[in-house]
């Protein structure tokens, strides 16, 4: 007889609604302020820079979406609710952005080739509101970017912005002191280096996490270690481990025993633990006896 007992929270999300409401709405102003001052300079940092920014705003959309979605409660059909959701829009995020180095690749490739004197002063002055903006919105998200990879996303974007800025800037300040034009474009393929470097990460664990993988805060091993050390257990057989969100991650497991315990304190104590100690908030353990013929033919550790 197999007895099975599971574990389901609704567990409440930190809000972010205020910080990518502002975030939205000073990248948006940003956009504009660096795409009018870019085409009157002539310059393609600016631009380039503009459009990073543009594809920002719409990645902090998506996450917002996403996070706003994640916050429902799951229904009859929808069991897990739409926490998966954050992931779906990680892995657009990422993808908007590996997109965006491309074009900002070419174009700089092609002013290298023929290049223009761009007004050094002006990349500065508007360069310098960015380095501003941009690090006030990074440091909106700072408090989830280590546990949540839809906010760690939104970070990102914010910081390597922050960085690309301050890149602009250097790059107004030699055109204006030693006049050298080619230094604008050369400054553009920096950016796309920066955004690559940035994304990367962040395209590959959502692509992870898409995919049903642990996540790379869980060590499947050392879970199977803490449940095969319990008293009593003879075996774990169809461990399964994966993400329900970005913050969010559900195990499965079927663990043999020759006694099942008295009541269901047991059962308690290893949710706690791997809660606390993997982050894994939603585990699901089926008990099953070691005797039974259908455990033998389910589980290929039966014997052990």
């Amino acid at each position: 007889m197999n007895r099975e007992v599971a574990h389901h929270h609704h567990h409440a999300r930190p809000d972010y609604n205020r910080a990518f409401a502002a975030g939205v709405a000073l990248n948006l102003v940003f956009v504009v302020i660096e795409a009018v001052f870019g085409i009157l300079s002539n310059s393609l940092a600016l631009l380039t820079d503009a459009g990073h920014n543009l594809s920002d705003v719409l990645g902090l959309l998506l996450a917002w979406g996403a996070a706003a979605l994640a916050a429902k409660r799951p229904s009859t059909r929808r069991t897990y609710g739409y926490s998966r959701a954050t992931i779906i829009a990680s892995l657009f995020s990422g993808l908007l952005l590996m997109g965006a180095v491309g074009a900002i690749g070419w174009e700089a490739f092609n002013r290298l080739l023929e290049p223009a004197a761009p007004a050094g002063e002006t990349i500065m002055i508007v360069a310098a509101i960015g380095v501003v903006i941009n690090t006030a919105t990074a440091l909106l998200f700072l408090s989830g970017k280590d546990s949540d990879l839809n906010i760690r996303g939104a970070f990102l974007h914010m910081a390597a912005d922050a960085a690309v800025s301050l890149g602009v800037v250097a790059s107004g300040a030699l055109i204006l002191f030693f006049g050298f034009g080619w230094i604008d474009p050369l400054i553009s393929l920096v950016i796309a280096a920066v955004i690559f470097l940035s994304t990367w990460g962040l395209l590959r664990d959502s692509l992870n996490l898409a995919v049903d993988a642990v996540p790379r805060n869980v060590d499947p091993e050392a879970v199977r270690a803490y449940l095969m050390a319990l008293p009593g257990v003879r075996a774990i057989h169809d461990l399964h481990i994966w993400p329900m969100s970005t913050t969010d991650t559900a195990l499965t497991a079927h663990m043999v025993m020759d006694v099942f315990p008295a009541n269901d304190r047991f059962l308690e104590q290893i949710a706690a633990v791997l809660q606390e100690r993997f982050a894994i908030k939603h585990p699901t353990i089926q008990l099953e006896r070691h005797d039974s013929e259908v455990v033998c033919r389910q589980a290929e550790h039966c014997a052990e």
